[in-house]
């Protein structure tokens, strides 16, 4: 780079620093009380700037022109595991030609960061934060797929773990040889006094599988933090140099071309004592000036914020407008609403959640999705459950069992996850296909059950697709991936059924998926058709007034959506049976985008298991 191209770029970052600096200043003393840190992050933050490609500073051009550009209905996720899915980053490379027949814009890669071999929670546990791991790839193979998808229209969307390292990272490393330096870059006690107050108040993540919230580190002669896994020690945040050392890993991951960040376990990140160490006002302070800096240095990017919280400690997190923390919020709240209606076949939980969300300003985007790597957490609003004449207990141990198998008339194949003995809490692992039923109709050959299951995997997608947000359908999903339990064979794997829904994508199962007259075929050619619809659907940007209407029947979810002057009624019934709908068609006769069907004066009759997009016929002359 010459001369003056990086006192160009220099003189761009003081005017980009000159409309936040008091601000970010500010910020930064109010947690820290000192300066001479902060200076020096500014510096790092500079450098990183000078020395961004020119690529990403064409990309951080059209985006600060173009700030919805991730808001618009062309916009469809897919999350994968590299390994799973293509062997490695090149692999993934060789396959986007795959990605592109779904029209994805957005690739999230599940971690993917230099983890230790064993123990690492599906790489939630970083060993460096600027290293691909090696059985992955190479940071040279991750730009390669970075400038690929760029220049495919397409985001790359990586995870970055805040909360804490593995027990193998280099501060980790250093802190057990008895660095004190290293030592109080996590939070480290000679004795369990304030451990023991901490565990009085702060609940624990995995109390069957890692209880409590500390370890004892015998070469250190301490007790660690530790609030997810032994391996995985929690950062400490008081200390500036961690601060700065995590923002500028994040720059230098943006500036091998990821610009779109899954930020990891948010709410975690500041402990204090006396408070259960979640959603505590730091974290906020914290996640502000991480989006100042990548608006500072990368404004391409964004933040994911991932906060699996009750719904009403989830919007905070996407701060004020004017001054936003994350960019997008997992929707959680939705998907767990989404798997109750299926068992239930009652969408009044699902109806409610919507309307809460609508009430949200539209500036707030969230990820939509079905499945994810994770399990399902059966969160649902305690008071809501109460209200519809069910004891919340009993109701999650319906659900748990139900998308167990393990209940009369149960059409789904999964297991528990972290079941809790003491509390009767539980978890639900599965594919979606396998949840909705299309394993055990292939199991019982019965083309009948097979037909509704498929009928309805494709129904829940189709929800997500009628939502404001981002869609991200789970690799494998898109070919109605069954469960996968070889991972019962694989020690470091057996105990964590979460992994039955993280199986090896089947590529010859997937020659299929062109074949309308095989179940990926189905599967697949419904997404396609489902995603074509909305990509050229204004009406599905997430500028778009939404609110549900009531259809008097609890049996079927109607979605309306208003924009420009224009309507689109999306309607689900999620029963197995006809549902006939009175709610009035105003204005004349209407058309369902998706089967071309004409009706006037009413919806009338649902199919078992339908979905309709509904318009005004003159719209699409």
């Amino acid at each position: 780079m010459s001369e003056s191209t990086a006192a160009a770029r220099s003189r761009q970052f003081d005017r980009r620093l000159a409309a936040c600096y008091d601000e970010f200043k500010w910020l930064y003393c109010e947690l820290y009380g000192q300066t001479e840190h902060f200076q020096q992050l500014l510096d790092a933050a500079r450098q990183f700037f000078i020395h961004r490609k020119s690529a990403l500073v064409k990309l951080d051009a059209t985006r600060e022109k173009d700030p919805d550009w991730y808001r618009r209905s062309d916009m469809i996720g897919v999350m994968l595991y590299t390994d799973l899915f293509a062997g490695n980053l090149d692999g993934v490379r060789e396959k986007l030609d795959y990605l592109a027949e779904l029209q994805v814009r957005y690739l999230h890669l599940m971690p993917l960061l230099k983890m230790p071999e064993e123990f690492n929670d599906g790489g939630y546990a970083v060993s460096d934060f600027r290293q691909v791991d090696p059985r992955l790839g190479s940071n040279e193979a991750l730009e390669k797929l970075a400038d690929a998808c760029r220049s495919r229209g397409m985001s790359l969307c990586l995870d970055f773990i805040v909360n804490h390292t593995s027990d193998e990272h280099d501060w980790a490393v250093r802190a057990r040889k008895g660095d004190p330096e290293y030592q109080a870059r996590y939070q480290c006690y000679d004795n369990y006094d304030i451990p023991r107050q901490f565990e009085q108040t702060m609940p624990q993540v995995f109390p069957n599988t890692a209880p409590g919230n500390f370890i004892w580190c015998e070469e250190m002669g301490k007790y660690v933090l530790s609030t997810f896994n032994p391996y995985q020690w929690d950062m400490n945040y008081r200390n500036p140099v961690v601060f700065n050392e995590m923002a500028c890993n994040l720059l230098f991951l943006a500036n091998l071309g990821v610009d779109v960040f899954r930020i990891d376990a948010v709410p975690y990140i500041w402990k204090e004592l006396g408070t259960s160490c979640r959603n505590l006002p730091q974290v906020h302070t914290i996640m502000r000036m991480l989006r100042i800096l990548a608006k500072l240095v990368c404004p391409a990017v964004i933040f994911k914020g991932e906060v699996v919280m009750k719904p009403s400690e989830v919007a905070p997190y996407f701060g004020p407008v004017d001054k936003p923390e994350c960019d997008v919020l997992y929707n959680v709240s939705s998907m767990v609403c989404i798997w109750n209606t299926v068992a239930t076949r009652d969408a009044t939980l699902l109806r409610w959640q919507l309307d809460t969300l609508a009430a949200l300003p539209r500036e707030y985007t969230f990820v939509n999705y079905v499945r994810c790597h994770d399990d399902i957490g059966w969160g649902l609003e305690e008071e809501s459950v109460r209200y519809l004449g069910m004891d919340p207990l009993e109701h999650k141990k319906f659900l748990y069992h139900f998308f167990e198998g393990n209940y009369p008339g149960s059409f789904a194949r999964g297991e528990l996850y972290n079941y809790d003995p003491a509390t009767q809490d539980a978890r639900s692992c599965g594919t979606a296909a396998s949840l909705c039923g299309v394993q055990a109709a292939l199991e019982q050959r019965d083309n009948g059950a097979l037909d509704m299951a498929l009928r309805r995997d494709l129904l829940i997608h189709g929800l997500i697709l009628s939502q404001s947000g981002i869609p991200v359908i789970y690799s494998g999903d898109e070919i109605a991936a069954r469960n996968d339990y070889s991972y019962k064979n694989d020690p470091a794997k057996a105990g964590d059924s979460r992994f039955l829904h993280r199986g090896v994508f089947s590529w010859e199962a997937a020659q299929n998926r062109h074949n309308p007259d095989t179940v990926e075929g189905r599967m697949f050619t419904g997404l396609q058709k489902l995603i074509s619809l909305r990509r050229g659907e204004p009406l599905f940007d997430a500028d778009a007034a939404v609110h549900t209407a009531d259809c008097g029947n609890p049996h079927v979810l109607v979605l309306v959506r208003e924009k420009d002057g224009r309507c689109l009624m999306a309607v689900f019934n999620f029963s197995e049976s006809w549902q006939e709908l009175t709610t009035p068609l105003v204005g004349g006769r209407w058309v369902d985008l998706i089967s071309g069907d004409v009706m006037e004066g009413s919806i009338g009759w649902m199919q078992p298991c339908q979905m309709r997009w509904l318009v005004p016929q003159e719209e699409t002359k």
